[in-house]
């Protein structure tokens, strides 16, 4: 090949170098993200939303990519390697898996219901083993492929990290704001899996017009970057450090915003949003240090940048304590510290590659092991962190543990480093100041946390009781009133006369059924409606069924509620409770009783939609009912009398039954008088007081009345609304757009 030629065909593979495969590679990002968002909320929807199923769907993803990297180093390892041909092929075969994945997981996940965890952990993973393989098997590849065109490791794994997360953060907004709300996950999977196929099309017609022009274009040795500075296990092992903290501190971000949001499904959108955006925004910075920087020269960088990560990381909390009520200002001032955090995290990994990963032919195998090494600290800290530390420690205890492991990995680098002594002094100095400062001022300027994150003031009131588990935070102000994940979620009173929150629902029960003898009861909260159910003197049995256990502490405390716990009649279970009724398919009961919060928050369409009410009919008794919440919302209502052919409004709950409702208010009125909680008498019928009194209700609640309305009126008002399904996932998302 002449000069002329050579010079030819290395401008052209230049070309591809620096614009079509990032090009490719940012929208190969979207996709990705899209299929993770859903495919996480399908099989929670199948296994539960509990933290064991929460914590498995998310390891078996990191897994998933760890070992496909691994693939994808071993296949760079063969001088024939045609990159764009690769990439085009991995898009196409994970557009099929995409388009048929939700069959796929509902096929699997009925056939895998009654298995134990640790199976049902082997199930998770072989069900997104295929896609994260390939997913995962991208990044060496083209890494390879751009080493040998640029001599630039470091470079190569910044920019295609960077592109590529930059794709994962806007499909965040995509699915939050356009494809969720408007579209469903049906939708979402085919949307991916066009983006897919085309991303695959722009990788034929790139790697067709260039036919061979990578052997023309390979970088002569001399220019070459310099040898590693750093052994392969190091690095691997800082990247799985890294990796470790970074998952880390994205659960302890998103378990700070949710509970400041009240659970809010866009939570979860927006974290992960802004904490890509910042892990892109620190691999672009990278690859601009390290194009510029010899490895020796960019490693003081690489500790500095660790330095400001401690520093981000340490003043969240207090920062997001202190602007809690500031409105807009709280919201720019988290988004801000989780970009900030996640940036800093983010530049490790290309750093690590610039320290220990030669530009030569072994560049997409290590970096393969790189990445896995740091897909495999991700994947530990899921189940460590999100399993374990948050279930022992508090939030502020968990910011200063990822405190001390980022300023430990800080003066590893520091060590490390070739620069003079006293700059190395001066680093480690600072870094261990960072150390004292969060440790020791963190926690004076993060009093009342939960207090003002989530009345959004920093009026300094305390709470009576916090509790921090790995199933969420659950608090109870000086009133009683208990809050769920920020959210309001009861209070605890069981007098009817006193009415604060509802309980005329509890205590309605035999309004509608004449003997409701075996109960199911969703949701346990304050343990007041199960309570007052519990002493139904129809009632022989009551079972409910409690996502978070810590609940349970709560109403120990309780005078009014803590004899539930020791009720014979009443068995309580830690589980999601859409899985608990699939894997008991004959478990009847003549009432299924769920008190949900409300209608928009993360995962509540679960038991709200058609799906989940179509469940529930299997598992009620000839005559049984359904009654739940539907906290105002019409399509709601208007999903219970949809699937149900007999129902009703009463006050914001639907009574439902596949039989015709058996209104009887002489029955419900003599239960009311005999109704006793812990020895005492509700009501005296000798009383004239509580005699007026039940006048009184037995008025406001009359049939057809303000309080009560049956479903062919309520159908006729509710006629332009879209019935609650699993795919649409209700108002979850529309709510938060001002679309519901």
């Amino acid at each position: 090949m002449t000069a002329l030629e050579l010079s030819t065909a290395s401008s052209a593979s230049s070309a591809v170098r620096h614009r079509i495969l990032p090009i490719l590679f940012f929208f190969s990002g979207i996709p990705a993200l899209v299929y993770q968002l859903t495919w996480q909320r399908s099989l929670f929807r199948i296994f539960g939303v509990n933290t064991e199923s929460v914590t498995i769907v998310v390891t078996a993803f990191m897994l998933g990519l760890g070992l496909g990297s691994l693939a994808g180093g071993w296949i760079t390892r063969r001088r024939v390697v045609q990159p764009l041909l690769l990439l085009g092929v991995i898009e196409l075969l994970t557009a099929v898996f995409g388009v048929v994945s939700l069959a796929i997981f509902e096929w699997i996940g009925d056939l895998a219901l009654e298995w134990s965890l640790p199976a049902i952990g082997a199930v998770n993973l072989s069900l997104v083993l295929i896609p994260t393989l390939l997913m995962g098997a991208t990044l060496p590849i083209l890494v390879s492929h751009l080493v040998r065109t640029s001599g630039q490791t470091a470079h190569s794994v910044g920019l295609l990290y960077y592109v590529n997360t930059l794709g994962a953060s806007a499909a965040c907004l995509l699915c939050a704001i356009v494809i969720f709300p408007h579209l469903g996950m049906h939708a979402a999977v085919t949307i991916a899996a066009g983006i897919n196929v085309a991303v695959a099309a722009g990788a034929f017609i790139a790697h067709y017009r260039r036919k061979e022009l990578d052997d023309a274009s390979i970088v002569p040795q001399h220019l070459r970057t310099a040898p590693p500075i750093l052994s392969m296990p190091f690095v691997m092992l800082l990247a799985a450090v890294g990796g470790f903290v970074s998952l880390s501190y994205e659960i302890f971000l998103f378990r700070t915003v949710s509970f400041a949001s009240g659970s809010s499904s866009m939570a979860f959108a927006f974290v992960l949003c802004g904490f890509l955006a910042g892990v892109a925004g620190g691999a672009y910075n990278t690859a601009q240090v390290c194009a510029r920087l010899s490895p020796a020269d960019a490693m003081g960088e690489a500790a500095k940048g660790l330095i400001w990560a401690n520093a981000a990381g340490a003043a969240f909390l207090p920062l997001a304590n202190q602007s809690a009520g500031m409105g807009l200002g709280f919201i720019l001032i988290v988004l801000a510290g989780i970009y900030l955090i996640a940036r800093q995290w983010g530049a490790l990994l290309p750093f690590l590659s610039h320290f220990g990963i030669a530009a030569d032919d072994r560049a997409g195998m290590q970096t393969a092991l790189l990445y896995s090494a740091n897909i495999a600290g991700c994947a530990i800290g899921a189940v460590v962190t999100g399993f374990v530390l948050t279930n022992y420690l508090g939030l502020q205890q968990i910011s200063m543990l990822l405190l001390g492991i980022g300023t430990l990995c800080s003066l590893l680098l520091i060590y490390r480093s070739t620069s003079a002594a006293g700059v190395r002094a001066r680093a480690a100095a600072t870094a261990i100041a960072i150390l004292c400062a969060g440790t020791l001022v963190a926690p004076l300027l993060s009093r009342h946390l939960f207090e003002n994150l989530q009345t959004h003031t920093n009026s300094g009131q305390t709470f009576a009781s916090v509790v921090e588990n790995r199933s969420g935070v659950i608090t109870v102000d000086a009133d009683g009133v208990v809050y769920g994940n920020g959210m309001y979620d009861g209070r605890f009173n069981t007098g009817l006369k006193s009415d604060r929150n509802g309980v005329i629902r509890a205590y309605a029960l035999s309004l509608f059924h004449p003997a409701p003898r075996d109960v199911l009861i969703i949701g346990l909260a304050s343990g007041s409606w199960a309570q007052v159910i519990a002493n139904n003197p129809a009632v022989e049995s009551l079972t409910i069924v409690e996502i978070n256990p810590g609940y349970t502490q709560l109403i120990a405390e309780r005078p009014e509620v803590q004899s539930l716990l020791h009720n014979p009649k009443v068995t309580i279970i830690a589980d999601d409770g859409r899985r608990w009724l699939r894997r008991h398919p004959g478990r009847q009961f003549d009432a299924v009783i769920s008190n949900t919060t409300w209608n928009f928050r993360a995962n509540a369409t679960n038991l709200l939609s058609v799906e989940f009410l179509e469940l529930v009919r299997g598992h009620l008794n000839p005559g049984g009912i359904v009654f739940y919440n539907t906290t105002s919302s019409r399509r709601i209502q208007k999903t219970a009398c949809t699937v149900f052919p007999h129902g009703a409004r009463f006050t914001n709950h639907m009574v439902a039954s596949n039989a015709p409702l058996d209104w009887n208010y002489a029955r419900w009125r003599a239960v009311l008088e005999a109704y006793t909680i812990d020895g005492k008498r509700q009501f005296n019928p000798t009383d004239k007081a509580d005699r007026d009194f039940l006048d009184e209700l037995m008025n406001e609640f009359r049939l057809d009345g303000e309080m009560v309305e049956q479903c062919p009126t309520l159908l006729s008002r509710t006629t332009d609304q879209v019935l609650v399904t699993d795919d649409n996932m209700g108002t979850e998302w529309r709510y938060y757009l001002g679309l519901e």
